[in-house]
């Protein structure tokens, strides 16, 4: 069986417990569940602070960690499965389980319940909060500060339109990686407007290609596919996407899109996926 290494918990040498029998190692080992305390910590390719980000962990969700050296730790995102570097500053003991989520496309969190005290983040849509604390119209997060209660939403309360949701991102910076409000890349942008309403997606281009069914007809949320790159239809001939043409979150022509992309070795779309 082939296993994706992008969502392996393995490598030469070191694997989870859990592959054993899935994945040749010499040592499996038991992952030490961890809490992200900054804004947006990068998954990198390797223990390097120059290396590819390849994805994010944003505030409050979970990284699962194998094994840690001074700078680095080894592990698993359990959001989305991806396999990476994060350093080990950006990471503390595992928090007490998520009441809410921020559902603002971003927010700040201040020292105090006050909005004159000193800010902290800005944190983005979809990181996890636990509240253990309120004041008025604050609450206190546990790592960090106050949050004003109306850009939270309960865990377990979804978003309805997944489209919508990514229509809050037009005019963010394209972030090779990101999945931050204020940056994010192609799939990082679908990613994160799926996950707002309650559905899980995979992180990488080629494996939202596998969601869904195929569609000729084009409507509003499809999802239109290229080699590497990922568009939501608006409606039947307008995309919205984070892409590296505009550096930002954009929305073009379906058509428009197909004549600049195909003109490059990218090439014509791949497919056309109803989710």
């Amino acid at each position: 069986m082939s296993l994706d290494p992008r969502n392996t918990l393995a490598r030469p040498g070191l694997a989870a417990r859990s592959l054993e029998g899935l994945a040749a190692a010499g040592v499996y080992g038991d992952p030490v569940a961890m809490t992200v305390v900054v804004a947006a910590a990068p998954l990198r390719a390797a223990p390097d602070a120059e290396a590819e980000q390849v994805d994010q962990v944003l505030f409050g969700e979970t990284f699962e960690v194998l094994e840690a050296d001074a700078g680095f730790c080894w592990g698993q995102a359990r959001r989305d499965g991806y396999v990476g570097f994060v350093a080990k500053a950006d990471l503390a003991p595992q928090a007490p389980a998520p009441t809410h989520r921020i559902s603002a496309i971003r927010t700040y969190a201040f020292k105090a319940a006050s909005i004159k005290s000193p800010a902290l983040g800005p944190y983005s849509l979809g990181s996890l909060i636990c509240v253990e604390a309120r004041d008025g119209r604050f609450v206190k997060a546990v790592g960090s500060g106050w949050f004003v209660e109306a850009h939270l939403t309960p865990i377990g309360r979804f978003e309805t339109d997944f489209v919508a949701v990514a229509e809050r991102y037009l005019g963010t910076p394209y972030l090779w990686g990101g999945r931050e409000s204020l940056g994010l890349d192609c799939s990082g942008l679908v990613q994160q407007a799926l996950l707002a309403c309650g559905r899980a997606c995979p992180r990488d281009t080629d494996q939202q290609a596998l969601m869904g069914r195929p569609v000729e007809s084009l409507a509003r949320g499809d999802l239109v596919f290229w080699r590497g790159h990922v568009a939501i239809m608006l409606d039947s001939e307008t995309i919205l996407h984070a892409n590296a043409h505009h550096m930002a979150t954009a929305i073009e022509p379906l058509a428009e899109a197909v004549a600049r992309i195909g003109s490059t070795q990218t090439g014509q779309p791949t497919g056309y996926r109803r989710i």
